[in-house]
């Protein structure tokens, strides 16, 4: 039986759609592997950033995150004052809903700074 140009070229277009004589990757799990259209380069720096960029950057973000401590530590300081006086005003057989919520939260605030002052 002969084939023409036509139906030759039908038959390796399907063949190229159905994945026909594809890699496999490794396990025969039938899946094509991803094609890089370019190796990889390494003698590009992945940090576009001059060093006295990345320095201005640095120290920008660790004056936002100075002032954010400074900001939460002065919440601390007036939500413990709110709680104490909470706690001055209840009886020794009563503690508010209020006083139990602003203590969590505290609680909340302090971890929140102290892991901030980590990293």
């Amino acid at each position: 039986m002969r084939m023409t140009g036509g139906v030759i070229l039908a038959v390796l277009v399907l063949a190229s759609v159905t994945g026909a004589g594809s890699q496999q990757m490794p396990g025969g799990s039938g899946m094509q592997q991803p094609s890089t259209p370019y190796p990889p380069r390494h003698d590009i720096d992945p940090n576009p950033l001059s060093p006295d960029q990345q320095a201005q950057m640095d120290k920008s973000r660790n004056s936002d995150r100075q002032r954010r401590l400074i900001a939460d530590t002065e919440k601390l300081v007036v939500l413990a004052n709110q709680l104490k006086v909470d706690v001055d005003k209840s009886t020794k057989d009563t503690l508010s809903v209020d006083v139990i919520k602003k203590a969590d939260e505290i609680e909340r605030l302090a971890r929140s700074v102290k892991e901030r002052m980590k990293g």
